[in-house]
């Protein structure tokens, strides 16, 4: 997880934080949306899903994850608001070690046990520690060493891939009883994500072009985070599955949404 976040890292800089600053509402709005849709809707699908306790849980964990990288990518490719994306990105992944253990215990407590405050230790470790080593190798060595901007996202597919397959390894006995439905459901939380955080974005007066940066911003998540919440607390093979499953189909998704999009620009006059 560790790498996945110090590559994170060595793809931003400050100025992408000092950047909340200048547009405000688009971040706060961003922000909100994934902090209110996909933890509720996440905690709806874990209720009807009549799933063991610990992989239900897993379920509302995926949503009150902040979104990651690959929701910038997408939304470079859907033609939106990149520099919007990437801020939403950097804020939510920069107060994810507060709101993702309160949003658990508020929503999960039912399933499962979380103790709030090692849950914030063990973010603090797995994203804001490498992210902050990556920043300052961006800062400092990074232009020394332009090998590494090819390297980094290579070594970060891989951890994710090397990710999903332990994973699914551990709970292969769950996946081969649950996996249908699991993934039903995933891609549920994940469609209706998109769908939600588009109009969530129009409601508070958006334009289009924002408003599909806040929908891909909203439907893609970090499962790299939630695996790793879930690995810390030793429910790798529970708590741990709706995020190996959701990681993969949401990059198929994205990008089906992004290719939809990238084909259907927004005329400058009709933006809002």
């Amino acid at each position: 997880i560790q790498i996945i976040m110090f590559g994170m890292g060595t793809s931003m800089s400050i100025k992408d934080f000092i950047a909340i600053f200048k547009s405000p509402k688009g971040v706060l709005i961003g922000i909100s949306a994934q902090m209110c849709i996909m933890p509720l809707i996440g905690l709806l699908l874990a209720k009807v899903s009549d799933f063991p306790p610990e992989i239900a849980a897993g379920i509302i964990l995926i949503g009150c994850s902040p979104s990651g990288v690959a929701s910038n990518v997408m939304a470079y490719l859907a033609k939106a608001n990149l520099a919007l994306s990437i801020t939403i990105t950097s804020a939510a992944t920069l107060i994810s070690p507060f709101v993702t253990p309160i949003l658990m215990k508020l929503l999960a407590g039912e399933f499962i046990e979380i103790d709030v405050l090692t849950m914030m230790w063990s973010i603090v470790k797995m994203i804001i520690l490498p992210i902050g080593a990556g920043l300052f190798f961006n800062k400092f060595i990074g232009q020394k060493i332009n090998w590494l901007n090819y390297v980094m996202p290579i070594l970060s597919m891989l951890a994710i891939g090397i990710i999903i397959i332990v994973i699914t390894a551990a709970g292969r006995d769950n996946l081969l009883d649950i996996g249908f439905i699991l993934m039903f459901l995933v891609i549920i939380h994940n469609l209706l994500g998109y769908f939600l955080g588009y109009f969530y974005a129009r409601i508070f007066n958006l334009t289009k072009h924002d408003a599909r940066t806040i929908a891909l911003e909203v439907g893609m998540q970090n499962g790299g985070l939630a695996s790793g919440i879930a690995n810390s607390l030793g429910k790798i093979a529970t708590m741990g599955l709706a995020s190996a499953v959701f990681s993969p189909l949401m990059n198929i998704t994205g990008s089906v949404l992004a290719s939809y999009w990238n084909k259907r620009p927004i005329k400058h006059n009709n933006k809002i």
